[in-house]
C-alpha cells in the first residue's frame, strides 16, 4: 500500500454533503482506504475569486492504485457529483486533487506531482498540516507553510464540521 493525500473542495450546492459523499465513496474502493480526515475549512475561492466560499478537507489515504489510476477514480467520483468542467478554477460541486503520492515526482499535462500549487494555498497546507505536521514538500514542512499561510488574509477558517466515513 502506498500512502497519498488527497485535496477536495465544493463550492456549490451542498458543500458538506459532497465532501461526505465522496470521502465514504473513496473509502468503498476496494483499493483505497481513508486513514485521516482534515477538520472542513471554509475557504476563499482562489484563481477566479469572484465566486462563493469553499468547503475544503484533506484526505491520507492508502492505496494499491498507481498516480494515473488514483486520478481516473477521483474524476469518476467528481463525476458522480455532477461536476462540469468549463472553464478553469471556477465555481464547481467536488474537485479532488491528488497533492501526494509517496515521494514520486511526476509531470504529465493531466496529473502533476507533488501538485504544483500546493504550497501556495492555504486550503490545502493548512488542513493538511493537521493530520501530517511533519510532512514535507520539496524539503520544506507542511506545518511551517501552514503557520505562515495562517498569518495572511487569505480566508481559510475552520469549522465545527466533521467529514465521518
Amino acid at each position: 500500500m502506498k500512502v497519498a493525500y488527497l485535496s477536495l473542495g465544493s463550492n456549490i450546492g451542498d458543500r458538506l454533503g459532497y465532501l461526505n459523499q465522496a470521502t465514504k465513496l473513496l473509502n468503498e474502493h476496494v483499493d483505497i482506504n481513508v486513514m485521516k480526515i482534515s477538520s472542513v475549512y471554509e475557504t476563499a475561492a482562489w484563481g477566479f475569486v469572484d465566486q462563493d466560499d469553499f468547503y475544503n478537507i484533506v484526505l491520507e489515504i492508502e492505496t494499491k492504485l498507481l498516480p494515473k489510476d488514483l486520478l481516473e477514480v477521483c474524476q469518476k467520483i467528481e463525476n458522480k457529483s455532477e461536476r462540469t468542467r468549463k472553464k478553469h478554477w471556477r465555481p464547481r460541486t467536488l474537485d479532488i486533487d491528488i497533492l501526494l503520492y509517496e515521494d514520486v515526482e511526476f509531470k504529465e499535462k493531466s496529473l502533476i506531482l507533488p501538485h504544483e500549487y500546493m504550497l501556495d494555498r492555504p486550503f490545502v497546507t493548512i488542513p493538511l498540516a493537521e493530520i501530517a505536521p511533519e510532512k514535507r514538500v520539496k524539503s520544506v514542512k507542511i506545518s511551517t507553510v501552514a503557520k505562515q499561510h495562517s498569518k495572511l488574509e487569505d480566508k481559510c477558517l475552520k469549522t465545527t464540521y466533521k467529514i465521518e466515513i
